[in-house]
């Protein structure tokens, strides 16, 4: 499957804005949400090729809604990349353990999240 629609769901609207830059600077076309309720409208309005998830959120956090997006039938195949700042090997075993295909720690380096995305297609 080609990846050209990302969603990021991060709280940090500087986060936001440097994730959305650098993702278009790799030619994808991108939509925000910060907070899992804003997080699921985006996912009703158009489902993305791809997720960027931020763990550390107000309400639900992101470990909550990677679990609950990849248990969900309707969206189960849209792969999720947690991109935290929480960066121990308990987190990083425990967002996939939720369902996410790989975890990149903040600040993220443009290189090092090209090649994950690329080794999901």
């Amino acid at each position: 499957m080609a990846i050209r629609n990302v969603l990021i769901v991060d709280d940090s609207k500087t986060e936001l804005l440097h994730l959305t830059e650098m993702l278009q600077k790799m030619g994808f076309s991108v939509r925000t949400a910060d907070n899992a309720e804003e997080a699921f409208r985006r996912l009703a309005d158009e489902k993305p090729d791809l997720i960027l998830m931020d763990v550390v959120m107000p309400g639900q956090n992101g470990f909550q809604l990677t679990r609950t997006i990849s248990r969900n039938p309707e969206f189960a195949e849209v792969p999720i990349i947690i991109c935290s700042s929480k960066n121990q090997e308990t987190d990083r075993v425990w967002g996939l353990r939720q369902g996410a295909k790989d975890y990149i720690t903040k600040p993220v380096d443009m290189a090092q999240l090209k090649a994950k995305i690329s080794a999901l297609k």
